[in-house]
């Protein structure tokens, strides 16, 4: 492939120590510390008083600090989800799965005897966004979905739980970059949402390819959504074709830690250039990462970083392509359309994958 891949944790401990001080959030699942002090181990973000220096032990994996006879810190919890660890979200989210069409409001929050404020917070650092947004973005996606089975857009507001029209044909406005009735029953393109662990997804295809898929909360979704239709001709309808069903059945497969392939026929809109980066991306291993200045001398073009870098931030589908194993020449998290949340809790799932075998897509 022409370069080598640098393993995840391929950190020197000043860096974690540091991170560790910070209680930087783009090293949580990525690294543990082991206090040898108190015989306990920690996420890096862990809120306990820090420990010396000299009495920390930096592992890759929850597995190394116990197979060296550590115990999981009973404040940070690393042996759950970070989220799980806030009794607030955890309970928030039951309630959500629960009421999936409640239009939620921070009423019903302090109703449940949690503040607004601190569930504002606590939501912003696990998911990049507030308990109010996962649930709007839970109820466009129902809208959709609704849409796609061939109703009306009344019913499907109503099924949105939106009590206003004009609300309700905004909200896919905002997501798709036009209204409903724009859409059309018997188009080459396809958009449906497909739900996923780390927030939902919406998937436009046509009958044989794959050509986006985004979170729906990317900025500047609704931009990339109408290009990609003006460049097929402008005609846009809601359902799905075949290559949505077998791109969430490998979602499906790739968050449950079964299997990272995604063999999915892929049509990303791009340049020549674009699309050398993002066939390029695909031969990345998962659980291994690389730096932008590595990819750019894979592809021939060394002297092409700033160049490689901005078409791996232009992906248009996300996971299948993944642009979230490309890093800081350090190994720091850097910008990604998904959010830097997602990629630190993808490169976290992929520690799963890091002895699977390379899955070559061509």
């Amino acid at each position: 492939m022409g370069y080598t891949p640098f393993m995840l944790f391929d950190l020197d401990d000043d860096t974690l120590y540091a991170a560790l001080l910070a209680r930087d959030p783009a090293f949580d699942g990525r690294a543990y510390v082991a206090v040898t002090s108190t015989g306990v181990f920690c996420r890096l973000t862990c809120p306990a008083r820090k420990p010396k220096r000299g009495n920390c032990r930096f592992h890759a994996t929850v597995a190394a600090c116990l197979a060296e006879g550590f115990r999981p810190c009973q404040r940070c919890h690393p042996l759950r989800p970070a989220a799980e660890s806030d009794p607030a979200v955890a309970a928030l989210l039951a309630a959500l799965e629960a009421r999936p069409d409640h239009r939620w409001c921070e009423a019903d929050l302090v109703e449940l005897g949690h503040d607004p404020s601190t569930v504002r917070r606590a939501f912003k650092r696990h998911y990049g966004m507030t308990f109010l947004d996962m649930a709007r973005q839970r109820r466009v996606g129902r809208g959709l979905a609704t849409l796609g089975q061939g109703a009306s857009v009344i019913a499907a507001q109503v099924e949105a739980g939106y009590a206003s029209p004009t609300a309700f044909r905004a909200a896919v406005a905002g997501l798709l970059g036009c209204a409903p009735g724009a859409l059309l029953a018997e188009a080459p393109l396809r958009a449906d949402p497909v739900e996923t662990p780390l927030g939902a997804m919406i998937a436009i295809s046509s009958a044989t390819a794959l050509h986006l898929l985004e979170f729906t909360d990317r900025k500047g979704l609704a931009r990339e959504v109408q290009a990609l239709v003006r460049s097929t001709g402008g005609r846009l309808g809601l359902g799905r074709f075949a290559p949505v069903d077998q791109v969430e059945a490998e979602l499906s497969a790739y968050f449950a830690g079964e299997s990272a392939r995604f063999d999915t026929e892929l049509r990303p809109l791009g340049t020549p250039f674009q699309r050398a980066v993002w066939g390029k991306l695909r031969t990345i291993p998962a659980g291994q990462t690389l730096s932008y200045g590595a990819l750019a001398r894979a592809l021939d073009r060394p002297d092409a970083i700033r160049a490689v870098a901005r078409a791996n931030g232009a992906n248009p589908i996300a996971l299948a392509i993944p642009c979230h194993r490309v890093v800081g020449a350090d190994g720091a998290l850097t910008g990604y359309g998904g959010g830097l949340w997602r990629k630190q809790k993808l490169i976290e799932i992929e520690r799963h994958y890091e002895r699977i075998p390379p899955h070559d897509p061509d």
